[in-house]
Parts: structure tokens; C-alpha cells; sequence
């Protein structure tokens, strides 16, 4: 059941259940003769509380069996105790390691994690027109969505910390990786082997939902080909839906082509697994009839020999969640920006091309 804002008692300690009054935060800071806001950083294990004071409060809501509530402490201190993170997909494996690392950073600062989805233009329209967050959150991170200057400007308009895994925006802290950087590597990887029949297994497209990782993969995927007088083949840049079945079936298409690629850079390792999965499907054996690389090091990667291009995937969610809090410790607007380093990490699905009269 949920109580509308006038059927709160103004005073806390007209709250009782059964007849027996309820120990609220004011009971606690009366009688260890400090603020409410110092029993609040002392019971969740804040900075600010010198350790014997810390010790006079915890012993004294033990002895008045007072738990610390959010509600409470929201009004004692101004903070709700909670980082607003929007995301684009929840169902995706990338989302879901960046959404766990932020998670557990805020758990074990005493925050809770509330998940706004805009995995389609209408509800992303409809979060940016509403902002929920407002009076909800502390602070807000956006995980991979590209920002328009108009959804930025209603964020900044919050006045609260902001941060973005992703890519950077004026006002925002950033964790990001290069992009542009990591498909070089991958691409360059196929090129140094001997590959110039050259694939791609791109995001959907148009840019999907503001995304903007799928279209510098791309761009940057054409332009290592064209460093290296490598002219690309507009059918062998063939979109994929961001999961292992759009891997296998952007694969399946490729090998109906009549003319075939020695070598399939992927988008993400979900796709490169799909694409694994159809060419044994097919009879095709990795890497003797082609190569492939993937992205991210899903943690699968490993286990089906992929070549790919590793992303500390859960850290960049931990970072930005620290970056976050070191804000709302510091009552601070100052931003950071912290680049990801990347790696490429070579296995057994890529070797040099075999020339032969299949192709």
C-alpha cells in the first residue's frame, strides 16, 4: 500500500504501531546529543563521524532497536539514498555487467539502484519529457545512449551529479572506451594475417536509439580497410540484431553470397557467436574457412576460443558509479572523464586465410 504525502505525520514520533511508539532518527540524535544527519552517516558507515561517536550511536539505536530508514534519513540529511540509472536494454549481456559493477560500488556506499528503461523511442521520449527521476534520485548515469543536446539540457537541469558510460557530454563525468581504437585492432589483427576479404557483422541501423558505438565501429571499420588499400564491399557490411540468433542469421547471410569473406569482424561477441554457430551449421570450420573476431571478451569468449577486442565491461559500471559518489561526498559538480584502456586478446578463432578453390 502505498500512503500520499499528507497522511505522513509531520512529526516522527507520532508514528507508532500497536499502541507502541516507533524510535525514529530524532529519538537517536537527542539523546547521543548530535544532528540527525550525523546518525545517518554513522549508521551507514559514512566519512564525517569520528569513531567514538560512531560507536555512542550504534550503541544507542541497538539499545532503542532503531533501524535506519531511507525516508527518515532522506529527510535528516536531503539525500534519498538512491542513483538513478537509465539504460537502453536491460536484456542485453553488456548492459546487465555495466548495471551489476555499478550496483555493487552503490550497494556498499548505502545507496540503492533504481533501473529507467528507454529501450524504444516512446518511452525514451517519454522519460526525458517526465525526467521520473526528479526528487527521486541523487544522481543520475546513463549507460550508452547518445545524448541530444535538448535530453542533456533536462538533465543538467536536475542540478544533480551526472555520469555516463559511454561516450562524454559537457556536465557529465564519463567512463568510456575508444571505440574507433578497438575495431582498429581488431581489423589490423585480420590485415596483419593476410585477410583482405574482409566482413562485417555491424549494430542495426540507423544509429538505434541514439547508440553511437555502432556507428563509429563501422566508420572505423571502413576506414582501417581503406588504410590499408582494402576497398570495402557495401554487401559484406551486414546489419545484425544485438544477440547471438542475429549473429547466426547475419552469417547465414553472408554465406549465400556468391562471393565469400575469408574474415567477419563482429560488433559485439554475441553476434561472433552466432556467427560461429552458422558456420558449423553450415560445415564450415573456424578459423580454416574463415576467421572471425568479436568485441567486449564476453565471458563466454573464452570458453568458444574467440578472438576479440577486451573491454573491462563491469569495472567502466563500478567506475562511474565511484565517480558518482566521490560527487554527492564532495557536494561537487566537477566532472571527470576516465578513458578505458582496451586490449586485443588473440585465440584460435583467427588465422592467415587458406587459398584454395572453395573461394
Amino acid at each position: 500500500m502505498r500512503l500520499s504525502p499528507q497522511y505522513i505525520p509531520r512529526d516522527l514520533d507520532s508514528w507508532s504501531i500497536g499502541g507502541q511508539p516507533v524510535v525514529g532518527i530524532e529519538d537517536v540524535a537527542r539523546r547521543a546529543g548530535v544532528s540527525p544527519s550525523t546518525v545517518s552517516r554513522a549508521l551507514r558507515g559514512r566519512s564525517g563521524v569520528s569513531d567514538r561517536t560512531r560507536q555512542r550511536i550504534t550503541e544507542l539505536a541497538a539499545e532503542l532497536d532503531y533501524s535506519i530508514s531511507r525516508s527518515a534519513s532522506g529527510l535528516a540529511t536531503g539525500r534519498t539514498w538512491c542513483i538513478g540509472v537509465v539504460v537502453p536494454f536491460i536484456w542485453r549481456w553488456f548492459f546487465g555487467q555495466i548495471i551489476g559493477g555499478a550496483e555493487q560500488v552503490l550497494r556498499a556506499a548505502g545507496y540503492d539502484l533504481m533501473l529507467y528503461t528507454a529501450g524504444d523511442e516512446e518511452s525514451r521520449e517519454r522519460f526525458f519529457r517526465e525526467l521520473p527521476v526528479r526528487g527521486r534520485v541523487d544522481a543520475v548515469l546513463v549507460l550508452s545512449m547518445d545524448l541530444t543536446e535538448q535530453e542533456a539540457d533536462r538533465l543538467r537541469g536536475l542540478d544533480l551529479p551526472l555520469g555516463l558510460v559511454g561516450h562524454e557530454a559537457e556536465g557529465f563525468s564519463s567512463v568510456h572506451i575508444d571505440d574507433r581504437q578497438g575495431t582498429r585492432l581488431a581489423v589490423q589483427h585480420l590485415i596483419n594475417l593476410g585477410h583482405r576479404d574482409i566482413a562485417m557483422i555491424q549494430g542495426l541501423e540507423p544509429k538505434p536509439l541514439g547508440a553511437i558505438a555502432p556507428v563509429i565501429r563501422r566508420d572505423a571499420f571502413l576506414q582501417t580497410l581503406r588504410d590499408n588499400d582494402v576497398e570495402p564491399r557495401p554487401e559484406w557490411l551486414v546489419p545484425g540484431e544485438f544477440s547471438i540468433s542475429g549473429g547466426e542469421r547475419a552469417m547465414d547471410r553472408l554465406l549465400a553470397g556468391a562471393h565469400q569473406p575469408t574474415a567477419v569482424f563482429a560488433y559485439a561477441d554475441e553476434l561472433a557467436m552466432g556467427a560461429l554457430r552458422s558456420l558449423r551449421r553450415h560445415g564450415r570450420s573456424v578459423p580454416e574457412h574463415m576467421s572471425i573476431v568479436g568485441f567486449d571478451d564476453h565471458e563466454m569468449s573464452e570458453y568458444v576460443d574467440l578472438t576479440t577486442v577486451a573491454q573491462p565491461v563491469r569495472a567502466q559500471g563500478a567506475t562511474a558509479a565511484q565517480l558518482l559518489i566521490d560527487q554527492l561526498d564532495a557536494k561537487s559538480r566537477k566532472t571527470t572523464v576516465v578513458p578505458v584502456p582496451i586490449d586485443l586478446v588473440v585465440r584460435g578463432s583467427t588465422a592467415p586465410p587458406r587459398r584454395s578453390a572453395e573461394r
